[in-house]
């Protein structure tokens, strides 16, 4: 009997040992679950809290985007039959659209009816967006043309011959610019914000049927470039940081 006792008591001593084995191994699951748990918490809590924060800067930019685009109606309204432009609320570009009053064909000089309009639009242009200096990143004027060259020349020919006529024209425009006398007061901001920027025919203006229409392609925008994209691109930045 005494050693059945003692072959009885050896296998309870082993089952005890066994069952504080699988104590600890489910003690230390648990642990680490527990931790896991903690660890998928606060990496939520970091991806809602980024995401609130690229929704502020999305709400940020749509009221922005709403109070330029209303700025410069109430500035321009009056003024854009007569200047035969228009304005995007969506780009807030505004658009010279009558290659007539522009440039002469294939010519980089500003005619003189087009220096009348600059000259009276730019220091009102800048005085409408000198309230919203700080989320402006960019003013770029852009400069587009249709796709049409002589015929002597093929088609990605006159593509990069509109391209270098784009740039030169945008460049007359910005320099005109730079020499007015409201813009001396302003031009640093001028140097660091604006950029002359030439299209070619890669933005044409299509008719209905889908055809490129020639005269309204040939154009040139001011448009604003908001610094939300920046805001945005830095947060995602950080998040993916390790």
């Amino acid at each position: 009997m005494s050693r059945l006792n003692a072959i009885f008591g050896r296998g309870s001593a082993a089952g005890d040992e066994d069952e504080h084995h699988w104590l600890s191994v489910s003690d230390l699951m648990a642990g680490l679950m527990m931790v896991f748990l903690l660890i998928s918490i606060a990496l939520m809590r970091h991806a809602l809290e980024e995401r609130d924060r690229v929704t502020q800067v999305a709400e940020a930019y749509q009221a922005t985007q709403v109070a330029i685009y209303n700025a410069l109606m109430n500035e321009f309204a009056g003024d854009l039959e007569a200047w035969q432009a228009e304005i995007d609320a969506d780009t807030l570009a505004l658009t010279f659209t009558a290659p007539e009053v522009l440039f002469a064909r294939g010519s980089a000089g500003l005619k003189p009816r087009f220096e009348n309009i600059l000259s009276d639009f730019y220091p009102r242009y800048l005085k409408v967006l000198a309230p919203f200096r700080d989320a402006i990143e960019e003013i770029r004027i852009e400069g587009h043309t249709s796709s049409l060259w002589n015929s002597s020349v093929s088609r990605d020919e006159a593509y990069f011959l509109n391209m270098q006529l784009s740039q030169d024209r945008t460049r007359s425009v910005l320099r005109y610019l730079y020499k007015l006398p409201a813009t001396q007061s302003r031009k640093e901001w001028v140097k660091e914000t604006t950029a002359a920027v030439g299209l070619s025919s890669s933005h044409p203006v299509l008719k209905e049927n889908g055809q490129e229409d020639h005269e309204g392609s040939r154009r040139v925008s001011f448009r604003i470039q908001t610094n939300a994209d920046s805001q945005i691109r830095e947060i995602l930045s950080k998040v993916e940081q390790p």
